[in-house]
């Protein structure tokens, strides 16, 4: 914090604009505190010009997104449900391709903060935890993650970071502060009441999917060179008396039926400083889980967006993810 205060701005330097989102419902209606109390003057002793968005409601971060304009950082405070409802609502603009490549910062304020470990040194003291990740988001480092597009029949697309989860432990989990009496106990009854409830809990599920697909090379985006006038002039010339017929090879969907205690859709986020060469995914009635976040279960497509945001990320957390590839 030091080392921020004491840089000086001059006149004629331009401040970093940062966009927050944040959820005061999080961590039991104490996240607007955490965040004044720790986050914020952070921000403010980097000379960053802060716009601070507080939700009412949940699914408004979604809304809020439709009317955010051009930003230097998007930064989210909340947890995995405000985190999830901020990217559906950035990737469903008209203007996303421009909007995606805005770099976004987490800062963990919620009961669930499952991208966190991707991204910060975790730490057992929360307000460590939350300052780690502002100073993360102004030292400017970012990694690229996948997305995960998540279709109904009807609905707009849903996007997540983690990925979508289906099954008996998933329905059990939903269940547990139920039991909140029990205290160290709750887990356990709530397993086995379900049990009683339903046996063999398993799940049948009709699965179609392609096969893994090479990923695009980890290159920076660069902009081609225009081509000559000339050039330009013969190639429309060219299309225009000689349409080019596209050569498309027929998608070969493979057809699987499953019987399972829990299906499991997820991305590779855990660690995105691994490189990969391929993307495979696949690790009724009922809900899923999308990002910890609870949806009625019903026929959907799932489509991976490769790279498709870029998060800040601490190169501490990064060093230390890189070893574990090693």
């Amino acid at each position: 914090m030091q080392e921020y205060g004491r840089q000086q701005i001059s006149p004629q330097e331009q401040l970093r604009k940062a966009t927050v989102i944040l959820n005061p419902a999080a961590c039991s209606g104490k996240a607007n505190t955490l965040f004044e109390k720790n986050a914020a003057p952070i921000l403010h002793l980097a000379g960053v010009e802060v716009t601070l968005v507080k939700t009412d409601y949940e699914g408004q971060a979604k809304k809020l997104m439709e009317l955010m304009e051009q930003t230097d950082m998007l930064i989210v405070a909340g947890g995995d449900g405000t985190l999830q409802e901020v990217i559906t609502g950035l990737l469903r603009r008209a203007d996303q391709e421009s909007f995606s490549k805005t770099p976004i910062g987490f800062i963990p304020l919620g009961s669930h903060n499952s991208l966190s470990e991707s991204l910060h040194i975790l730490s057992d003291n929360q307000v460590k935890h939350i300052t780690s990740a502002t100073l993360s988001i102004l030292q400017g480092e970012t990694v690229p993650l996948d997305v995960l597009q998540i279709k109904g029949e009807k609905d707009q697309p849903v996007f997540a970071l983690i990925g979508l989860r289906w099954g008996a432990f998933r329905d059990v989990a939903a269940t547990i502060k139920k039991y909140w009496y029990l205290g160290p106990l709750k887990t356990k009854a709530a397993h086995w009441f379900s049990t009683l409830r339903e046996w063999p809990q398993v799940r049948e599920a009709s699965v179609s999917y392609l096969a893994p697909t090479l990923r695009p090379p980890d290159l920076p985006e660069q902009k081609p060179q225009r081509p000559h006038l000339m050039y330009r002039i013969a190639h429309r010339l060219k299309n225009y008396w000689y349409p080019p017929i596209p050569a498309e090879e027929p998608e070969r969907w493979n057809e699987r039926m499953l019987s399972t205690l829990e299906l499991s859709i997820h991305t590779q986020n855990k660690n995105p400083v691994q490189t990969r060469t391929d993307d495979s995914l696949l690790e009724g009635a009922g809900f899923y889980n999308i990002d910890n976040e609870e949806y009625e279960a019903m026929s959907v497509e799932v489509k991976l967006l490769p790279r498709k945001l870029h998060f800040f990320c601490s190169a501490e957390r990064r060093e230390q993810l890189l070893t574990q590839v090693q």
